[in-house]
């Protein structure tokens, strides 16, 4: 049964969280602000571990802090996930110009986006729906679009995540999630973790650290997770940690294991599949140490990891993967799934 509550108000709509709980006593809370999953949390030896940055009230996602170093916790992105360079791109002949929020760049869909709005919920049984509209040149985007993501939580510790949009004329879409996790409950940074990605290329990033250049293989890099890998070692070789858009060995739309990640301290294991062709890989160092949960629960700098599955950073502009604009007609479908081991 999935259960629910006020999470507070915003722009004077009352915000829901909602809380889906598994036969092994894994609980995953969801708000309608911004699809936003806000805690995961496991049963471990007299009490409860959390394993995702987040906040416990809707304030805690208006607080100075957070919104000056913008971590985006959680939530769905969209309409487009990462970086489009120089906040525009041509379709059918036509230059759009967007709404940029980072720099000359437009960021995980621009100001006021997906994360920041409040989504239409709706309960079935054991599945719990979140929609939105999007109108013809929010942002800067064509279309009118409807999107629905869906969050189902299974007995064998699985958060599946749903994706589907569909639009009246021919638009870009990349739909992410944007969970910071650490395995061993925040108890220390992520250094004792170990990350296997199934990927030997990946993309190069800029000046700024946006993951847009040419594609290069991985092998004898600091990113080359291709077998189980200590992240500590790739922090020993890189000031910034992993900020890496991975395309994936397997190719196709179906669902595949992508990803896994193990932490040593607490033996918990978290493998990521989708159906997504890539995924970027973000070890937050420029999370703010001044970020923490109500309760202590100390965030910050290589304190989690975001496995953020979609389709290629600025595809709009230079499309090295199929998927990045989604025809009139055509529904955009996308599932990635977190599996834990605890």
């Amino acid at each position: 049964m999935i259960q629910h509550s006020v999470f507070g108000i915003c722009n004077n709509q009352e915000v829901h969280l909602y809380s889906l709980r598994n036969a092994n006593d894994m609980e995953v809370k969801i708000s309608n602000f911004g699809a936003t999953i806000t805690s995961i949390t496991v049963p471990t030896d007299g009490g409860r571990d959390e394993l995702v940055a987040g906040f416990d009230s809707l304030d805690g996602y208006f607080g100075e802090a957070y919104r000056d170093n913008a971590p985006y916790f959680g939530c769905t992105v969209g309409r487009v996930a990462s970086i489009i360079k120089d906040s525009s791109f041509s379709l059918n002949g036509k230059e759009y110009k967007l709404t940029p929020n980072a720099g000359l760049d437009q960021l995980h869909g621009g100001p006021n986006a997906f994360d920041k709005k409040v989504w239409k919920a709706n309960v079935l049984a054991d599945k719990l729906e979140m929609s939105i509209f999007s109108p013809d040149g929010e942002n800067g985007f064509p279309g009118n679009l409807n999107v629905k993501v869906t969050f189902t939580l299974s007995d064998d510790n699985a958060l599946s995540i749903e994706y589907e949009g569909l639009s009246d004329i021919d638009t870009p879409i990349s739909l992410t999630n944007h969970s910071y996790f650490n395995l061993n409950g925040f108890k220390e940074t992520i250094h004792k973790h170990k990350a296997q990605v199934n990927a030997s290329k990946a993309l190069e990033t800029d000046a700024d650290f946006a993951p847009i250049g040419p594609v290069f293989n991985v092998s004898n890099t600091p990113g080359d997770f291709k077998s189980l890998t200590p992240l500590s070692e790739a922090f020993d070789k890189v000031e910034t940690g992993i900020l890496q858009y991975y395309i994936f060995d397997e190719a196709g739309d179906t669902l595949k294991s992508v990803a896994l990640f193990e932490d040593e301290l607490s033996g918990r294991k978290l493998e990521v599949l989708s159906t997504e062709p890539g995924m970027l890989l973000y070890t937050g160092f420029f999370t703010s140490n001044e970020l923490k949960r109500e309760n202590g629960l100390q965030y910050g700098s290589l304190r989690a990891f975001c496995c953020e599955t979609g389709r290629c950073p600025n595809g709009v502009n230079d499309d090295k993967l199929p998927g990045t604009i989604t025809r009139v007609g055509e529904k955009y479908l996308s599932e990635t799934v977190y599996k834990f081991s605890f």
